[in-house]
């Protein structure tokens, strides 16, 4: 799921999918970098961005008029608690809906923090779930 905005009105910590397209498709990118270019003679002026992956940590270049439509990712964060920890996944059950989720995407600084019983904060974005942080 994405809403479309302008190239122009996004800022860096802003989220954006990449590559960008006309379909809603492309990895959805955290913007380290965002640099402008005054129009010059004969064109608008120039957006240049730099998204970090959510879910792959590779960095996506993209240059474009600022006027240009993209899409941005609607992020779902919400609550869980970690049921169990196995060697491929980790089950998660949503603090609202007490549905269980299996996830083996967590942040790297995470890895060895993970304790059964934790809460955390995770995503869903793009129909991919990601644990982000422990919540204390």
């Amino acid at each position: 799921m994405s809403k479309p905005s302008e190239l122009g009105s996004l800022k860096i910590g802003s989220y954006i999918l990449l590559p960008v397209s006309d379909q809603p498709s492309g990895e959805p990118c955290r913007i380290v970098e965002y640099d402008t270019s005054k129009p010059g003679k004969h064109g608008a002026a120039k957006a240049r961005i730099v998204g970090v992956g959510i879910f792959d940590d590779q960095k996506r270049p993209h240059v474009g008029p600022v006027s240009m439509q993209v899409h941005v990712p609607l992020i779902d964060k919400r609550m869980g608690q970690i049921i169990s920890i196995t060697d491929s996944a980790i089950q998660v059950m949503d603090s609202e809906t007490f549905e269980t989720l299996d996830m083996n995407m967590i942040e790297d600084e995470l890895k060895g923090k993970i304790q059964q019983g934790q809460d955390v904060e995770y995503w869903k974005v793009m129909d991919r779930t990601k644990i982000m942080r422990i919540k204390s």
